[in-house]
């Protein structure tokens, strides 16, 4: 798990984009509950945290394409290919990110 940021820095219906060790990766703080996914938008290169948060879904800022939050599924075109999600945490007032980190040694 990865450090993503504290959780009064993503107030409810708002969103931040973050480094990830492969890429970029949004959150999404949906009342209360974030979620976190792939922050490019798989129709084109765009960022979804940028982009207009209604409920449980984001529409790209770009060409208007939807994804479900919760499962990353496109929910209107143009994009047809989902974004990977990741499983979040919050403790202590810290939002984290369980992301896959190349674990391999030099």
């Amino acid at each position: 798990m990865i450090r993503a940021c504290a959780l009064m820095d993503l107030p409810p219906g708002e969103a931040v984009r973050i480094v990830g060790p492969h890429a970029p990766i949004g959150l999404f703080n949906v009342d209360g509950v974030i979620y976190a996914i792939d922050d490019t938008c798989t129709h084109q290169d765009a960022s979804l945290s940028e982009g207009w948060l209604e409920g449980c879904f984001v529409e790209c800022p770009l060409h208007a394409a939807s994804f479900d939050l919760r499962t990353g599924e496109p929910t209107g075109l143009p994009a047809k290919r989902p974004v990977k999600t990741h499983p979040v945490l919050v403790e202590d007032g810290e939002v984290y990110v369980d992301v896959e980190v190349n674990k391999d040694v030099a």
